[in-house]
């Protein structure tokens, strides 16, 4: 079974290509040219984006080099043991609105020092599930599109983050 399924794995790509140039082909429709056309837009985007993903990059590395990220979790720690939430896992709470494989890299480290059966590897697991990289976000997608107008945007990704945050612990809390 196993071998279908690895079978299968390695040939759908190749297959789904085929199929779309098959369709093109049979639209009549100019591959190489429409494929140069977006690879071009494509690159035109990278170019776009590229200063608000290096300011982003820049600005999160000042924000872990800086020790603010380790001030605000000893400040949030009084509410954060209350609440019963393991101070291993707070860093997320910072962490994960701001960089995507920054948090992955935190909660690799928590699994990989904890267990991924511990309970605090199955929280930060999925802290990292529920909550979202919003100032990426905000910082890639708006820039890209050329939204300038994003304050209630910043403000309703924290929340929902917040959110995300705890709700992971409160079901954690109850699953595990």
């Amino acid at each position: 079974m196993i071998n279908y399924i690895s079978i299968i794995s390695s040939w759908s790509v190749p297959i789904i290509i085929a199929l779309f140039l098959s369709y093109a082909i049979i639209k009549k429709v100019e591959v190489y040219n429409v494929f140069t056309e977006g690879a071009s837009e494509g690159l035109k985007t990278c170019v776009n984006i590229f200063p608000y993903l290096l300011a982003m990059i820049l600005a999160i590395n000042l924000f872990r080099a800086s020790g603010a990220m380790e001030l605000l979790v000893k400040l949030f720690n009084p509410i954060i043991s209350w609440l019963n939430v393991p101070e291993e896992v707070v860093p997320l709470l910072f962490l994960r609105p701001l960089s995507g494989s920054g948090s992955l890299s935190y909660t690799a480290q928590i699994i990989k020092d904890y267990g991924p059966d511990s309970y605090i590897g199955k929280l930060a697991s999925t802290i990292q599930g529920s909550t979202e990289t919003t100032f990426y976000i905000i910082a890639v997608y708006f820039g890209a599109v050329g939204i300038k107008k994003y304050r209630y945007a910043v403000i309703v990704g924290i929340i929902a983050d917040v959110a995300g945050f705890f709700a992971a612990v409160f079901i954690c809390g109850i699953l595990f």
